[in-house]
C-alpha cells in the first residue's frame, strides 16, 4: 500500500555524493510500511562544498535521521553537536541521529557487519582474523574485530606503511596489540597450523570488475575456514568463490547493508526490529537487486550423487574446468571445517553427527551456491531432508554404476569408513542395492558410467543438463 504522505509524515535519507544507486530506501521505507509507521526515506546528492549547509539544512527542516555515504563518512563530524564513541574512534560517522540542539553521530556500519556475522554463527571473539586491505572500511572492521575480543587480527595491505599506520592507530585507540600489520604477499607467513576467518575489506571485485581478487595464490585459500567479503555486488565475487573452492564458508555484504539500515532505523525510532521483519526486508533487497525470483526456484547448480567410488569428484574436477565453474566436494568441505577425516569423525563422533554436518552443508549452499559443481557424499541423499535440499539446490545428476565396477575401483581403499571389516565387496553389494532406488528418486538426470571415459560421460552431462 502506497505511503500517505501528509503533515505528520516524518523524514529521512542519505546524504552522498553520488547516491542514485543506493539500496537504502528498500530497507527503510520496507520498514516503515511494515509498522505502519508514518515515515519516509529518500536520497539527497549533496555536491562537493555543501555538506555543511546539508546538514544544517536538513536539522532546520525538521528531518529526523540522516544516513551518510561516501565520501562525507569522515567529513560530517565537525557538522555535528555529538559523537558517539566508537564512532569517534573509528573516525567515521554512517548515521545522524537528531537530538535538541543538532544531530548525533553513529557508525552503524561496523555494528550491523557484527550483526551479520553473528546471523551466519561467525565467531569474532578469541578468533584469528586476516583482514584484507587498510582503507577507510578495513579501519572500521579493525576497529570491530578488536571491540569484540578478537585474538589476533593480520592486518594485510599491498602497502605495509599503510597497514602499520591503521594497526598502531586501533591498537593505541583501544589499547591492545591484537593488529599486526603485514603486507599482502606475507600471508605465507602465518602459522599454518590453523585456518582462519578472512575478511576482504578492499573494493576489488566490486562490479564490473568481478573477475578480479587481491590475492589469486590457492594456498592463501586453504588456511580459509570461513570468508567475509564487505562487497555485495556482485553476490558471488571471485573471493568468495575461491574460499569456497577450497572447502570454507563464504558470505557477501548484503546482509552487512541490511543491517546497518537497520540499526540506523532503530536509532532514529527508538524501537527494536524483529528478525522476522529483517528478513522480510531483506527479501525486499534481493527483489530490488533482481535475484529474488532467482533465489526461490531452483539453483544453477550441477550436482553429481551416487554411490561411493562412482566418480562424481573425478568427473567433477573435469566438469568443472570444461564449464568454468567453482566445484564443491561436500565431504572434502566437512572434513577441511572440522579438520578431521570422515573415517576419524566417524570414529569419534559418530555417523549421525556426520550426518548431520552434512545437512547443514547442504543449507548451507543452499544459501550460498549458483553455477558451481557440487560432489555429494555417497550416503547424504539418503535422508529425506536431503533429498529435499538437493531438488531445490539445481540439476541432480546420479551415477549409476554397477556392483562389480565398485568393487574393482575400492579394492585397495581403506578410507572409506563403512567398508571396514570383513568381507567388503559384500557390504558395496548389500548397500548399493539398498541406495539405488533412493539415488534414483532424488535425480533429474541418470547417468550409467560403466565403462565409459571421462570425456563420454562429460559430454553426457553436458547435453542432458543443456549447458555449454
Amino acid at each position: 500500500m502506497r505511503q500517505q504522505i501528509n503533515g505528520h509524515t516524518r523524514l529521512c535519507g542519505l546524504i552522498g555524493n553520488p547516491v542514485e544507486h543506493t539500496m537504502s530506501p528498500a530497507i527503510h521505507n520496507t520498514l516503515a510500511a511494515g509498522e505502519g509507521r508514518n515515515l519516509v526515506y529518500v536520497p539527497f546528492h549533496v555536491e562537493k562544498g555543501h555538506l555543511k549547509q546539508a546538514v544544517e539544512g536538513a536539522y532546520g527542516l525538521n528531518v529526523l535521521g540522516l544516513n551518510v555515504t561516501v565520501p562525507y563518512k569522515g567529513e560530517v563530524i565537525p557538522f555535528l553537536k555529538e559523537i558517539d564513541e566508537m564512532a569517534e574512534k573509528i573516525g567515521a560517522v554512517n548515521t545522524l541521529v537528531r537530538t535538541s540542539g543538532g544531530f548525533k553521530g553513529y557508525n552503524t556500519d561496523m555494528m550491523g557487519l557484527y550483526r551479520a556475522m553473528c546471523s551466519e554463527h561467525i565467531e569474532i571473539e578469541g578468533e584469528e582474523i586476516i583482514l584484507l586491505g587498510a582503507g577507510g572500511a578495513a579501519r572500521a572492521v579493525a576497529f570491530m574485530c578488536a571491540s569484540k575480543g578478537a585474538k589476533r587480527v593480520w592486518l594485510l595491505n599491498r602497502t605495509l606503511d599503510k597497514a602499520k599506520e591503521v594497526a598502531e592507530e586501533v591498537n593505541q585507540q583501544l589499547e591492545t596489540d591484537c593488529i599486526m600489520p603485514l603486507a599482502m604477499e606475507d600471508y605465507k607467513k602465518l602459522p599454518k597450523d590453523r585456518r582462519y576467518l578472512a575478511i576482504q575489506a578492499t573494493s576489488v571485485g566490486l562490479y564490473p570488475k568481478v573477475d578480479e581478487v587481491v590475492i589469486t595464490d590457492a594456498d592463501f585459500y586453504q588456511r580459509i575456514h570461513t570468508g567475509f567479503d564487505l562487497i555485495y555486488k556482485p553476490l558471488e565475487t571471485r573471493f568468495m568463490s575461491l574460499v569456497r573452492a577450497a572447502g570454507g564458508r563464504a558470505f557477501h555484504g548484503l546482509k552487512m547493508l541490511l543491517y546497518q539500515g537497520i540499526i540506523a532505523y532503530e536509532l532514529w525510532n527508538q524501537v527494536s526490529v524483529s528478525e522476522e521483519e529483517a528478513m522480510a526486508v531483506y527479501g525486499q533487497m534481493k527483489q530490488e537487486m533482481g535475484i529474488e525470483d532467482k533465489e526461490k526456484g531452483k539453483r544453477k547448480n550441477i550436482i553429481l550423487i551416487g554411490f561411493m567410488g562412482s566418480g562424481k569428484t573425478s568427473v567433477g574436477v573435469r566438469l568443472s574446468y570444461r564449464l568454468r565453474r567453482t566445484m564443491i566436494d561436500t565431504d572434502k568441505t566437512i572434513e577441511r571445517q572440522n579438520q578431521m577425516t570422515i573415517s576419524q569423525i566417524f570414529e569419534r563422533l559418530g555417523e549421525e553427527e556426520f550426518r548431520q554436518m552434512e545437512t547443514r552443508c547442504l543449507e548451507r549452499l543452499l544459501e550460498e551456491s549458483e553455477n558451481q559443481i557440487l560432489s555429494m557424499g555417497g550416503g547424504l541423499p539418503l535422508k529425506e531432508e536431503n533429498r529435499r535440499l538437493l531438488k531445490q539446490l539445481g540439476t541432480v545428476v546420479y551415477f549409476r554404476v554397477t556392483a562389480e565396477t565398485i568393487c574393482a575401483r575400492l579394492a585397495d581403499d581403506t578410507t572409506r569408513p563403512l567398508l571396514q571389516g570383513d568381507n567388503p565387496q559384500e557390504k558395496v553389494r548389500t548397500l548399493l542395492d539398498a541406495r539405488s532406488s533412493i539415488y534414483e528418486s532424488a535425480a533429474d538426470i541418470i547417468i550409467d558410467v560403466d565403462n565409459k571415459d571421462f570425456d563420454t560421460i562429460l559430454d553426457e552431462i553436458i547435453e542432458k543438463v543443456g549447458e555449454e
